[in-house]
């Protein structure tokens, strides 16, 4: 039996309680927002994980072109510059909006704001807080004020099982259900996904396991348009102490003078790119993962540049590290990649609108064109408060029609343990920082198999999606490396699921 809630018509209905989601509901105030949390809130949200920051061109020497530069400069030919020049010149403006939501982000002696260096940025421009706390303190700041706002209705430990549509195929609401499978209908005018990303799909992630393309999945389902889903950027320096998810050691690290060396000590970034430490994700990621493959090992030193200071310069990290009994002032950490970041998603213009009448996404489930084949470091906080607050500004004088009958809602199975760990392990050796055409096929065949045993789960859909957009992309390009296609093409294309495609 589902119940059904219609929602008031000046209501917004928000899944996902993460920066995004919670930033757009803040941004809409006085306008009323109903936020759907599949845990507590802060619980199951990669925002809080986040570390380095929030990038903006806030410093003397900077500006949203040299911002916006950078950027198109790291997604290997498939960023939007428009999108790119937007999120730039916006991005001042929401990190005093940040700081007006009472984010403490680190400020110097002189009251001005300590701007991080990170991998790819020609200038120093991650805002931070507390060196590795900024994802955390963001997170604290808005959920106290989401709490205390009365326009914000906060239901929390709602799973998303599905979209419904009415029978003009318009985005009509959400299926939810809670820890006692009692499923409800959420119908509504607006609804914005959230849902965050995709790195639970893999047997190292830094994000919460929790996080399974799930908005990517019921998106497809009613017909919105998917890009770039072959785009996954692995954090090159996830700490390897066999922790699920691995504890992350921050970029923000190597840009305070932290080197990559192998088993014997030896610096090994030269050998692979001329930017050294400092060289983009993709680059980094996919020279840890040789070296390891090696059998040299990989490790960041900090003991130089960081040292005896690194209680207090990052302390999520060391607190990671001491957690696992390395001591990261006198030993070097042992890091591998791990799947981080999506840079594909569901096709949003820039209002966030998807090709569905009535559905927004936001966010990293949004594929918004600004990070293109390789997000820019510390961007993707700047992207979820940027676009949330156009979004906001769209719903504020522009909302679809009240959906017409409700068509009756399918409600998505659940994966059995034993099932998702055998999904994570086939797409880490398949689609991780090393990808072959003839991997990628028995990846596909081996989901196809879950597929028929499971059902079309979140996590089983998304992952076929992305498999089969890897095997379509026929190049090396961005966080994309095929063994089998290890050129660039000259002309960058985008890549959309076909409609119709399992």
């Amino acid at each position: 039996m589902i119940e059904t809630h219609r929602l008031a018509d000046d209501q917004v209905l928000i899944i996902g309680a993460g920066l995004a989601g919670l930033f757009l509901a803040l941004k809409r105030a006085p306008g009323r927002s109903v936020v759907i949390s599949p845990a507590p809130l802060g619980h199951a949200s990669s925002s809080a994980w986040a570390q380095g920051g929030l990038a903006a061109a806030l410093g003397p020497q900077d500006n949203p072109g040299l911002h916006a530069a950078d950027t198109i400069k790291v997604g290997a030919g498939l960023v939007d510059p428009t999108a790119a020049q937007l999120l730039a010149e916006h991005g001042p403006a929401r990190v005093r909006d940040l700081l007006a939501l009472g984010v403490p982000f680190d400020h110097d002696d002189a009251g001005q704001l300590v701007l991080s260096l990170e991998a790819a940025h020609s200038q120093a421009r991650v805002a931070r807080v507390g060196g590795d706390r900024a994802g955390l303190a963001i997170m604290e700041a808005l959920i106290a004020r989401a709490r205390a706002e009365p326009a914000i209705e906060i239901r929390e430990g709602l799973l998303l099982r599905g979209l419904l549509q009415d029978a003009n195929r318009a985005c009509a609401g959400a299926l939810v259900s809670g820890a006692d499978g009692r499923a409800t209908a959420i119908i509504a005018r607006e609804t914005v996904l959230a849902t965050g990303g995709i790195g639970g799909l893999f047997r190292v992630t830094t994000n919460p396991v929790s996080a399974v393309g799930a908005g990517l999945a019921c998106g497809h389902a009613i017909g919105a348009q998917l890009a770039g889903l072959e785009f996954v950027q692995f954090h090159p320096t996830a700490i390897d102490v066999g922790v699920d998810p691995a504890p992350l050691a921050t970029e923000a690290l190597r840009g305070e003078g932290c080197v990559l060396i192998d088993r014997s000590g030896r610096r090994f970034m030269a050998d692979y790119h001329p930017d050294g430490d400092l060289a983009a994700r993709d680059v980094v990621a996919r020279a840890i993962e040789a070296e390891r493959s090696a059998g040299r090992g990989a490790f960041l030193d900090c003991r130089s540049a960081v040292g005896a200071h690194f209680p207090q310069a990052f302390a999520t990290v060391f607190e990671g590290c001491m957690k696992a009994g390395l001591d990261p002032r006198t030993s070097p950490i042992p890091v591998a990649p791990a799947a981080h970041y999506h840079m594909g998603g569901l096709v949003s213009d820039l209002w966030g609108r998807t090709t569905v009448e009535g559905l927004s996404a936001v966010g990293e489930c949004a594929m918004t064109g600004a990070h293109g084949a390789n997000r820019l470091a510390s961007n993707s906080l700047l992207e979820a408060v940027v676009f949330a607050d156009r979004i906001a500004q769209r719903l504020s004088r522009d909302m679809a029609p009240p959906p017409g009958p409700i068509e009756p809602p399918a409600l998505s199975p659940d994966l059995p343990a034993e099932a998702f760990a055998r999904l994570r392990g086939v797409m880490s050796d398949a689609a991780g920082v090393r990808r072959s055409g003839d991997g990628l096929i028995a990846a596909i065949a081996a989901v196809d198999g879950l597929l028929d045993a499971h059902g079309p789960t979140h996590a089983l859909s998304t992952a076929r999606l992305v498999l089969v957009s890897a095997l379509a992309r026929r190049e090396s390009r961005g966080a994309h490396w095929r063994a089998d296609y290890p050129q660039t093409e000259d002309h960058a294309r985008q890549s959309y699921v076909p409609e119709g495609t399992r």
